[in-house]
């Protein structure tokens, strides 16, 4: 497994930076990985939108279809979904101008990465947003 270089100062600036976090993959069921992380982020004072268009809501949040139903600014997308999904992901982040996607861990796609940064769209790929907050901000 390759492991991707993403300066420590770059995570922080981007965790520290936003408040509306979309998490597309996000499951209603709190026994899943995604529920968690976003439970998590939530409790940290993240505003967590759910984008599945299988759940009508979770963590007390409605759900949304695509990241272009979302009608709030979003500041991450947060990617819990295979990474074959992540070009479709990005087409919709770097058409909404979102700052940064985030690709949890074991989600790596470098030429849909290339592509956002290429957007202007910072990116962290194959980390566990809740650890990397954890590390900087507990």
């Amino acid at each position: 497994m390759t492991t991707h270089k993403v300066k420590t100062d770059e995570i922080h600036d981007i965790l520290k930076d936003a408040k509306i976090i979309a998490v597309v993959g996000l499951s209603s069921s709190p026994l899943r990985p995604s529920y968690g992380v976003a439970a998590y982020l939530q409790h940290h004072g993240y505003r967590i939108i759910p984008v599945n268009p299988t759940i009508k809501g979770a963590l007390g949040e409605k759900a949304y279809a695509t990241l272009a139903d979302v009608p709030e600014k979003i500041d991450i997308v947060d990617v819990f979904r295979r990474s074959d999904a992540v070009p479709e992901v990005v087409a919709e982040a770097i058409k909404l101008k979102v700052p940064a996607i985030w690709m949890q861990e074991d989600v790596v796609h470098e030429e849909a990465a290339k592509k956002a940064r290429k957007a202007g769209i910072k990116v962290v790929m194959d980390k566990c947003i809740l650890k990397e907050h954890r590390a900087r901000f507990l």
